[in-house]
């Protein structure tokens, strides 16, 4: 912020002032492609003309913070201006709990001339690093040739980083640490409570041997170490330490087969493979099994936490991260399959998921040929939930998890009728609701709904919608008389149900 081609631009810090405080740079980019995230590499300092953002929703801005701060985004500094008046106070707050430091820069500068500058100092900075980072890189193959363990590993590569060097399994157990040979502070254990300064001077690396994901490298650079050579250093070192770990761990069969299982569940594979696949994963061909959706900018780091949950609740369990979507199968027990069900539903509610996440549970399936239409209805009801952000119930949804089974009447319609099918029935049986509603600004056909949610109970839907025990009355008498009488005495009622939750669908 200080440079002198940054400063005509009134930079001021809105976030994670104290991370940007303890944060180095490793190169700076500029774009406006809300989808950058993956093409970057962590360290940038990432501009932006905000020209994006300002057109974007305001949960596309936040999900945009917590794919940056994913990814190891030193900071993103925003543009404010005609677009962009000022930084929407949604991605301030995300960008704060991200620990990803938020800059306004609140007066036009070339990005072009301010990119030059900059990353020009940085390259002369990097290549001295790199240097470096491949002695170290030889040192720990030396090492790992003659036998060391992970820990004498390590520190090769604690010593020349100058940082504290761990590495945990995927799920979260210690494998190895080392602390560089002349740390003075102590080697007791890191503090439970991660400050500000530690995240920004820790870099997390991940592992894969074989194409998934088995390990976590993470650097915390001490006093007097230089953050940039631990992110090259660390990697560099990825290739020698899966060596070193295939040599000791090598990642078990059914892990691998769990993670080809779900991508073949996720592909339609035929059946015949998902039989292969179903015994390698420890998962039985015949088990009952539900799928999990879990949509999030922070998916492959709730795989472990998911993969516990259904590990804990059911018999055996796979997943697989790709993108923003975490996919998982768990297989039930034999005669308790609607109990675990229940209960994963319920442990997902529980879990701690970063701002803008939803996940669905999708319907019981009987073997694994029935699990791509589970992973399907799943997907399904996250498209329907996510569309309105309106569960059935009619609470608003924010954060949670969604129950397949209780948008059966939505997916059952989707799959049975067209749009305009769907559109045709609701104006046959709601019409006069739908037009009395559009003229007064009503809620007739909200209250409708509820009501026949509740299973008709007047007090239930009343507290639901937050209505005196009259007022309801009144509006219930209201509905009676466009939609031609009390629905209970005739069999109209199912109709109505239908045409209700289908409007709730399709409403803007």
């Amino acid at each position: 912020m200080k440079h002198s081609t940054l400063t005509p631009a009134d930079p001021v810090i809105r976030a994670a002032a104290a991370i940007a405080a303890q944060t180095q740079l490793r190169w700076i980019h500029s774009s406006e492609v809300l989808d950058i995230a993956p093409l970057l590499g962590g360290g940038e300092l990432l501009l932006t003309g905000g020209q994006a953002l300002a057109a974007a929703t305001d949960k596309r801005r936040i999900g945009y913070i917590w794919e940056l701060a994913e990814r190891g985004v030193a900071a993103l500094a925003i543009e404010t201006g005609t677009a962009l008046p000022s930084i929407p106070s949604s991605m301030v707050g995300a960008a704060e709990a991200a620990g990803l430091p938020l800059i306004e820069l609140r007066k036009r500068v070339p990005f072009v001339g301010v990119m030059e500058a900059i990353n020009s100092l940085l390259v002369s900075e990097s290549a001295a690093h790199l240097q470096l980072a491949d002695r170290a890189s030889h040192a720990m193959a030396v090492e790992l040739a003659h036998g060391g363990s992970l820990d004498r590993i390590l520190a090769v590569l604690a010593d020349a980083t100058g940082a504290e060097v761990a590495l945990t399994s995927n799920a979260g157990a210690p494998l190895a640490s080392a602390l560089p040979a002349d740390y003075a502070g102590g080697g007791g254990p890191a503090p439970s409570v991660e400050t500000d300064q530690d995240r920004a001077r820790t870099t997390n690396i991940d592992v894969s041997v074989r194409g998934i994901p088995s390990a976590r490298l993470s650097l915390r650079t001490l006093e007097g170490g230089d953050v940039n050579l631990a992110r090259i250093a660390g990697n560099r070192s990825v290739d020698i330490l899966v060596l070193a770990l295939l040599q000791r761990m090598p990642p078990g069969l059914k892990e691998m087969a769990g993670a080809a299982l779900i991508r073949a569940v996720d592909a339609g594979t035929q059946n015949w493979r998902l039989q292969q696949l179903a015994p390698a994963a420890g998962i039985p061909p015949a088990a009952q099994l539900v799928a999990v959706v879990v949509r999030s900018p922070g998916s492959r780091q709730l795989r472990t936490s998911v993969e516990q949950l259904l590990d804990r609740v059911g018999r055996h369990s796979a997943s697989y991260a790709d993108n923003e979507e975490l996919l998982a199968l768990a297989a039930l027990r034999t005669g308790k399959a609607q109990e675990d069900r229940s209960e994963i539903l319920a442990g997902l509610r529980t879990l701690e998921l970063p701002e803008g996440s939803i996940s669905a549970v999708g319907p019981v399936a009987s073997g694994i040929s029935s699990a791509p239409w589970s992973l399907a209805e799943a997907r399904l009801t996250l498209d329907i939930g996510a569309r309105n952000e309106l569960r059935p119930s009619g609470a608003r949804l924010t954060t949670g998890a969604l129950d397949a089974e209780a948008f059966a009447v939505e997916r059952m319609a989707f799959h049975s009728l067209d749009a305009a099918r769907r559109e045709d029935f609701v104006r046959q049986q709601l019409g006069f609701v739908l037009d009395y509603d559009a003229q007064r600004r009503s809620q007739l056909a909200e209250t409708l709904r509820v009501w026949l949610d509740s299973g008709c109970n007047t007090a239930q839907a009343a507290r639901e919608l937050h209505l005196e025990r009259q007022s309801m009355h009144q509006r219930l008498q209201r509905i009676f008389s466009l939609c031609g009488g009390d629905p209970r005495s005739t069999g109209r009622l199912a109709a109505l149900h239908l045409a209700s939750r289908l409007a709730a669908m399709h409403s803007d």
